[in-house]
């Protein structure tokens, strides 16, 4: 649909009080994505609202019979009214989404006999029971325009005819504006519906054919039969098309979306093909998406298409080419050709519609690299103006441009995937004696993050390791350090040192890391300086820096500091009957760790300790403490001690020790969840920083 005419009568500013209904089940709602998903949604809720306040006896007037013996109190009424509240719903629905791209609000609203919450004075009289349908965008600066561009012979603009459906079933409908929205309102009265004479289905097939008439134009209107609307309304149309596509994140929806703007706007039918991934000569392309006016018609018109895919010349910088009609012949035109219609056998002709018309196609490319390809197809013989020409290809622009920005995200998020897998153990190493449970959500869906864990044996067999550890920052440079972590704790454990040692030498690992990296940076900024002088070779300048450390970035500044919270442990299973296991653990700069006791006591495990990576001579100290049957250790991340409400940290006054103690009795799992559910229950927004716990218990 395009903008729609708004009546002056049924503009409202400011929308009046919605008094609170005694029975808040005749009311429902729900927030719908501004996708092309959404109207579906929207009629799927409609259908459920309709039906529930039916089952709960809140329809009991039926619109079909008025109550006649023999008729079930709300059957006709689910029914029809579903029908007709659907098909308005579609339509506000598919309106905001199109021509808003905001989140979509959706109210369905039961009115008791008397009660007009729409705010437009209906007369004398008591207002009949109703159903009022509210649907609501976030972009109410937009200016609905009423002008008579594009109007057909009736006087009816083809964008407004949705909007003619509205007002044909519905008793009122209007506008209101408030501040940050706009609602558009529609009122369906149970009352005083006249379904037709017969019974059965046809009254729905009579609303059915109504709506199709109402909202099919009295002709097939195109940009070439339209000039005003070529140089006025061409702009507005581009500028919607790139709003819409831009948000875009899956090149399939791109697809979908551009077949859905072109039809029957600029033609009658289209597809769109996209090209593989690696974009290797001679690939075949895959057809993505087929879209026809008439819907019937979308499927044969895909068989036919994926029979003869257009093939265009090789560079990717030519606009609309001219192509033969599918079904003309070979459809391997790589220039212009004659689209003269399909041949007498070609069978395009029940398919396509009209049976002959021009076709053009037009290579979609983002930053010089061919895409995919758009075929379109309008009816008649004669040439496509050159301003359709044009606004095709500025289209078609638009088009590769979102679909390159949807490939470049979703390589993106794969590589991220990929590396986050390579990061994290694909599972953690069960210890005899000890029942673990670990929770991971990292903050940016699933991406590689800056928290990791372990949990691995080391030869002979008698010990096990576990970490739990925090890089500074987030993304791709925190996963480097993570990638560099884990291994050398690994490696360093089955060598043989101990906790403290351990650490000690992480610490080195990682200063002496920054510190090459710090002088890589000062020698790529002196061979720099030196080539715009002309006049210091690279050695010179590299050695003065070398003699003026001041003048170099230290390995605790910029971008290249590697530091690392990490709380890192062993434990080892004493011989004998009491089921005890001895822990050794040691915090760098991490939140320490927290020991339950089965009589609820809830103390440090550990003594706080300098980050790694900071400062070079540190010496590690670890505690060691035996873990009895019952007991339980917390290990949690900075993501769950500083999780967020306004002012307040989830630990501010031990709140994180007063949720463990609550968790007496619970298994390693039970504990898990439960502190898992505080993290996420402490502020209504989810959380911004990685969260990771691990929960070892004695058994």
């Amino acid at each position: 649909m395009g903008r729609i005419p708004i009546p002056r009568e049924t503009l409202h500013l400011p929308a009046p009080p919605v008094p609170l209904r005694r029975d808040t089940r005749s009311t429902s709602r729900t927030s719908l994505p501004g996708n092309p998903l959404a109207p579906s949604a929207a009629r799927r809720f409609t259908r459920a609202a309709l039906a529930d306040w039916t089952s709960l006896g809140l329809l009991t007037t039926c619109t079909f019979c008025q109550g006649d013996e023999g008729c079930s109190p709300g059957e006709h009424s689910t029914d029809l009214l579903a029908d007709d509240a659907v098909l308005i719903v579609d339509e506000l629905v598919t309106n905001a989404v199109v021509h808003a791209g905001t989140t979509v609000e959706l109210l369905c609203r039961l009115e008791d006999p008397g009660e007009d919450t729409s705010g437009t004075p209906s007369g004398e009289g008591e207002e009949p029971a109703a159903v009022v349908l509210e649907v609501s965008d976030h972009h109410p600066a937009r200016a609905i325009q009423s002008d008579a561009a594009g109007q057909g012979p009736a006087g009816t603009p083809e964008y407004g005819r949705g909007l003619q459906l509205v007002a044909a079933l519905a008793e009122r409908w209007g506008i209101t504006y408030r501040s940050g929205l706009k609602t558009v309102w529609a009122r369906l009265p149970l009352e005083g519906r006249d379904p037709g004479q017969d019974q059965g289905t046809e009254p729905a097939l009579r609303r059915g054919l109504r709506a199709a008439e109402i909202l099919a134009p009295a002709t097939r209107r195109t940009v070439r039969d339209d000039p005003e609307w070529t140089g006025r309304g061409a702009l507005s149309f581009l500028a919607e098309a790139s709003e819409l596509l831009a948000g875009q994140l899956d090149e399939d929806l791109v697809a979908a979306l551009a077949g859905q703007l072109l039809v029957p706007r600029l033609a009658e039918w289209c597809a769109v093909w996209l090209d593989g991934e690696g974009g290797q000569q001679g690939a075949v392309p895959r057809l993505a998406r087929v879209w026809h006016a008439d819907e019937a018609r979308i499927e044969p018109l895909r068989g036919l298409l994926e029979k003869e895919p257009p093939r265009l010349p090789v560079s990717p910088r030519g606009g609309p080419v001219r192509v033969p009609w599918p079904g003309e012949g070979s459809g391997a035109g790589s220039g212009p050709g004659p689209g003269s219609g399909p041949g007498p056998d070609s069978g395009a002709g029940p398919v396509l519609g009209s049976g002959a018309g021009a076709a053009l196609a037009c290579r979609l490319v983002a930053n010089g690299r061919a895409l995919g390809t758009l075929l379109l197809g309008r009816p008649g013989q004669g040439p496509v103006p050159d301003e359709v020409t044009a606004l095709i290809e500025d289209f078609a622009r638009r088009v590769g441009l979102a679909i390159g920005a949807a490939r470049r995200y979703t390589r993106q998020v794969t590589i991220s995937r990929v590396l986050q897998r390579g990061l994290l153990p694909s599972q953690v190493a069960r210890i005899p004696g000890i029942a673990s449970s670990l929770v991971y959500e990292p903050s940016d869906d699933g991406l590689a993050g800056g928290d990791f864990y372990d949990v691995f044996p080391c030869p002979p067999g008698d010990r096990w390791c576990f970490m739990l550890g925090d890089v500074q920052g987030s993304g791709p440079e925190a996963a480097v350090v993570t990638g560099l972590a884990r291994p050398w704790l690994r490696l360093l454990a089955r060598e043989g040192y101990r906790v403290g040692a351990v650490l000690d030498r992480l610490n080195r690992l990682l200063l002496d890391d920054a510190t090459e990296a710090a002088e890589s940076a000062s020698l790529m900024v002196a061979a720099s300086a030196a080539s715009a002088a002309s006049a210091t070779s690279v050695a010179s300048v590299a050695s003065a820096a070398s003699a003026h450390p001041s003048s170099s970035p230290s390995p605790s500044e910029g971008s290249q500091a590697r530091f690392l919270s990490l709380l890192y442990g062993e434990l080892m299973p004493l011989p004998g009957e009491g089921g005890a296991v001895r822990c050794t653990l040691a915090s760098a700069g991490h939140p320490l760790p927290l020991l339950l006791r089965p009589d609820g006591t809830v103390r440090a495990a550990a003594e706080p300790q300098l980050l790694l990576g900071v400062v070079d001579k540190v010496a590690y100290e670890s505690s060691t403490f035996d873990l009895e049957p019952g007991d339980t250790l917390l290990c949690v991340t900075d993501g769950v001690t500083e999780r967020r409400s306004g002012r307040r940290m989830l630990d501010d006054g031990d709140g994180l020790a007063r949720a463990l103690a609550g968790c007496v009795g619970l298994t390693a799992q039970g504990v898990a969840e439960r502190i898992r559910q505080v993290v996420h229950d402490f502020d209504e927004t989810p959380p911004e920083d990685d969260v990771a716990l691990l929960v070892l218990q004695a058994t």
